[in-house]
């Protein structure tokens, strides 16, 4: 996850030089990595949950069993 955040922070800077320069294509490019680094923590905490919902299921086949 720490990899995300300094992709969202890549991206914040560059869509900051982009304004500052004027530059269209580094702006789009920074809010690009932000989309990325989004989507990566989206992905990451949807596979956590069902990482713990098999837990759960096999917590609750052995106590049964």
């Amino acid at each position: 996850m720490a990899d995300n955040k300094i992709e969202d922070l890549k991206g914040r800077a560059k869509e900051a030089a982009g304004d500052v320069t004027d530059n269209d294509d580094l702006k789009r490019e920074g809010k690009m990595d932000r989309a990325s680094a989004s989507i990566k923590d989206k992905a990451e905490d949807v596979k956590d949950k069902v990482e713990d919902a098999v837990d759960n299921v096999k917590d609750k086949l052995r106590n049964n069993g």
